[in-house]
């Protein structure tokens, strides 16, 4: 074990990190592997690169998640350290993904950058090696992924990309659970919580068909019959801890699809709170399932994996309502 962190696996799957201006003018593209050289300050590390895929993060699938677990799953028992390099438009969903079905306890990081290589003041590089810092540190064993930006190190659970340009792209609540600066003697990495228990799903596959809608002031339900007639299952993006219009109530209530009720707010809990038509109360009692604290996107992840695993509706409302995950 005390010669795992003289080994660091970087898996690099496209996004910004990796992007040039297309040199025909079709804007950026996922062109070349981001270069390492930053990483020189980690010593006498031997770094191994792999590639699986070359995309920008609107590309990615669950399809893609799997295959990323199943080469990190390979790789870990010879590393001290994984980094994986990914577009920030879907690396919240890929970590919580891989929380979800990774069952090594290697020190494992996702980053990226908001800004491309060839930018005077590009973030990639600093991400790089902070993610690589934190991924081969020994506090870090045993967390499952986390996500490391701007010196930030985030949760999987509860991260999200919180602005469309800024480098500080990511946030989420409550807020980072540890941080990474460089002091006068190197890396000094600090965390602030502890990780808790968290179960390890293995679905047979990710093919399932999860939808998600978006909850507004006067639907009424446009796209829901549709959506349940062609989806494995539906999560939707309600008001506030939970609530909908009362049009949605029976439509719901109709449903023989598991519905998964999320917020469309940026941070809280889901609630059968209200008692009103379409209140998260009586969602409740028509069958929906509260989606805790995970946003809409989260929870679609989540739905994926237990329909995966071949769970029934009431299977799958014990593991969102008992915070398995």
């Amino acid at each position: 074990m005390d010669a795992l962190p003289s080994r660091l696996t970087v898996i690099h799957t496209g996004g910004t990190i990796a992007s040039r201006p297309d040199p025909h003018g079709a804007g950026l593209t996922p062109q070349q592997a981001p270069l390492l050289s930053g990483l020189s300050l980690l010593g006498e590390v031997k770094i191994s690169e792999l590639q699986p895929f070359n995309l920008p993060g609107p590309h990615i699938t669950p399809a893609h998640m799997e295959t990323l677990r199943g080469l990190i799953e390979q790789q870990a028992a010879e590393s001290g350290g994984i980094v994986i390099t990914h577009g920030t438009d879907t690396l919240e969903e890929t970590a919580f993904y891989l929380h979800l079905t990774l069952a090594t306890s290697a020190g494992m990081v996702l980053t990226g950058s908001m800004r491309h290589a060839e930018e005077i003041s590009g973030d990639g590089p600093g991400n790089l090696r902070d993610a690589a810092q934190v991924a081969l540190h020994p506090a870090t064993r045993g967390r499952g992924p986390l996500v490391v930006f701007g010196g930030d190190i985030y949760d999987a659970r509860t991260v999200t990309k919180v602005h469309t340009t800024s480098v500080d792209a990511f946030g989420g609540y409550p807020g980072p659970i540890g941080r990474i600066d460089q002091g006068a003697s190197g890396p000094e990495v600090h965390y602030f919580a502890r990780p808790e228990p968290r179960p390890v799903y293995r679905p047979e596959h990710v093919s399932a068909r999860v939808e998600i809608l978006y909850a507004y002031a006067g639907w009424r339900g446009e796209g829901y019959p549709e959506a349940a007639t062609r989806a494995d299952g539906l999560v939707i993006a309600a008001l506030g801890t939970g609530n909908l219009p009362p049009e949605l109530l029976p439509l719901i209530a109709e449903t023989s699809i598991p519905v998964v009720i999320a917020t469309r707010t940026h941070a809280g809990p889901v609630l059968p709170i209200y008692g009103y038509p379409g209140g998260g109360a009586t969602l409740r009692r028509a069958g929906a399932v509260a989606a805790s604290f995970l946003n809409a996107h989260k929870a679609r992840i989540l739905l994926i994996v237990l329909l995966g695993l071949g769970l029934n509706k009431s299977e799958i409302a014990e593991v969102f309502e008992g915070g398995a995950f």
